[in-house]
Parts: structure tokens; C-alpha cells; sequence
């Protein structure tokens, strides 16, 4: 499961469990401290912001050759470009001094970090090894003249594939990316997979856009996604050679985040 879903809202997996954990911190912290007046709320809400500020840090100085040219890309954190460890050590690192230095806030503060961290690490791991777990999928897509293709074709080196609409903008952008990548890494194989679209219109799109995109395939239905439980697009999925599903990626992909991608889940390109 890549999604959960709030109504007509899809809300990412893994931001359910940042807030899921930052909310068991916040209770165990005004638990602890109620008696004596001390809530760390806040230091907890800044601590996250500052761990969230140093993993994006970290992501950019890692791939600082892919911003040099659009410096403003930093900020644009719609491709998801955090790298997690580092921020979660400097938060930790940063409230434990917080906590030292305020004896009537060592505690509560203390024992929240601990449940927080405790908490999002655990669940995050147990998520990832779930996820992991899970194989490509026993099924049958079209190619764009409409001739039945299985996705088990694939199977045999390493697959990346990429759940997409004409409808959905940050699809559109990330394109450019996914074409570069599929152009430059012949050891992998990229799908392009579009839900709920038809024929003629998935191929009237690919004909605007001249990017040359190859393994464009159709899912009107979407069952792709439903399956692999995602109903946000863009959705990147990763797969080795053993079919074997090896990470994923909810959201636009720029070209350091898959990048990124790349090399954690793959190898270094």
C-alpha cells in the first residue's frame, strides 16, 4: 500500500506515519510533563521542521550537480528529495541539548523524541519490508495499437515503471525526466503506464509531446494502481530482475530524486 485514502483525499503512506508518530510524541510528552505544567508541543513541532530542513539539506549537497544550473529547484520540494537519516540525527542530537539544558523539560521532552523516533523508525521499517515483499504483478496491459502485453514479459533485468495521465501536470513534467533516464540507462527497462485513458487519446498526447517515450502501455481500468495500492499519480514503482518490487516513489521525480532512486534501490547507475 502506497496510499491512503481520506475521503477523496490520497494521503502518502509514509506522511501517515511522520504525523502518526509526531502525534504519539506530542501525547507522551504532555503525559509526562502535565503534572508539573511542562508541554514540549512546540519544541517538538520546531525540531521536526528542523529535522525536515537538514534532510533536504543533505539530499542537496548529495546531488548538488543536478541544482547548479536551476538553483531554485532547491526549494521545490514537490520531487520528494530528503534523505531521512540525516535529519532524524540532527533532530534527535538537537532536542536531547534542548532537553539537557531545561531540567523541567528533560523528561517529557526526552521521553517523546524516544517514542517519536522509536515509533516512526519502527513502523517505517515494517512499511518498507512490506512493501518489499510484494512481486510484480500477473497481468495484462495493451501497448498503444492495442495489442495485449503481460507484464511478466519484463521480467529478467530491472524495471522501472511509471503510473501516469495526460490529466495530472506534475506527469507531464516529470516526462522529460523519465525520457532522459530511459534514453541514457539501457540496463533498465522503463513502462510507461497510463490509467483510465483510451487509445486515441493516450496516443494523441505522445504524438504532441515528441519525446520518443517507448513501452508506452494502457490501463483503462487502472487496476495497476488499485493493485499495488496507490490512487495518487504520478506513482514510480521499481522492480529487480526477479520481479521483485524494491522501492517506490509517490510523486514527481526530478531528475536528482530518480537519481536518488537509482542508485539506493538499483545500484549506482
Amino acid at each position: 500500500m502506497l496510499t491512503l485514502n481520506v475521503g477523496p483525499l490520497a494521503l502518502a503512506v509514509s506522511h501517515v506515519l511522520l504525523f502518526g508518530s509526531l502525534l504519539l510524541a506530542i501525547f507522551t510528552g504532555w503525559w509526562i510533563g502535565r503534572r508539573a505544567g511542562r508541554n514540549p508541543e512546540p519544541n517538538l513541532f520546531r525540531l521536526l521542521l528542523f529535522a525536515v530542513l537538514i534532510a533536504r539539506l543533505a539530499f542537496v549537497v548529495r546531488y548538488l550537480e543536478y541544482y547548479q544550473d536551476e538553483l531554485w529547484r532547491v526549494l521545490d520540494i514537490r520531487d520528494g528529495g530528503f534523505m531521512a537519516w540525516p535529519g532524524v540525527l540532527a533532530g534527535l542530537a538537537l532536542g536531547l541539548w534542548q532537553a539537557w539544558r531545561n531540567r523541567e523539560l528533560r523528561r517529557p521532552l526526552g521521553v517523546a523524541l524516544l517514542v517519536g523516533v522509536l515509533s516512526w523508525g519502527g513502523s517505517h521499517f515494517v512499511w518498507q519490508s512490506l512493501e518489499q515483499g510484494t512481486r510484480l504483478p500477473e497481468m495484462a496491459l495493451y501497448d498503444s495499437q492495442g495489442a495485449p502485453v503481460a507484464l511478466s514479459d519484463y521480467q529478467g533485468k530491472r524495471l522501472i515503471i511509471n503510473l501516469w495521465a495526460t490529466w495530472c501536470p506534475p506527469c507531464r513534467r516529470e516526462m522529460p525526466v523519465l525520457a532522459e533516464a530511459q534514453a541514457r540507462h539501457s540496463e533498465v527497462t522503463f513502462l510507461f503506464v497510463n490509467q483510465g485513458e483510451g487509445q486515441g487519446e493516450v496516443n494523441r498526447f505522445m504524438e504532441t509531446t515528441e519525446l520518443g517515450l517507448r513501452n508506452v502501455l494502457l490501463d483503462q481500468g487502472g487496476r495497476l494502481g488499485q493493485h499495488v495500492g496507490s490512487r495518487a499519480l504520478p506513482t514510480t514503482l521499481f522492480y529487480d530482475a526477479e520481479g521483485r518490487q524494491v522501492g517506490s516513489h509517490l510523486g514527481e521525480l526530478s531528475r536528482a530524486s530518480l537519481a536518488h532512486a537509482l542508485e539506493t534501490v538499483h545500484g549506482d547507475p
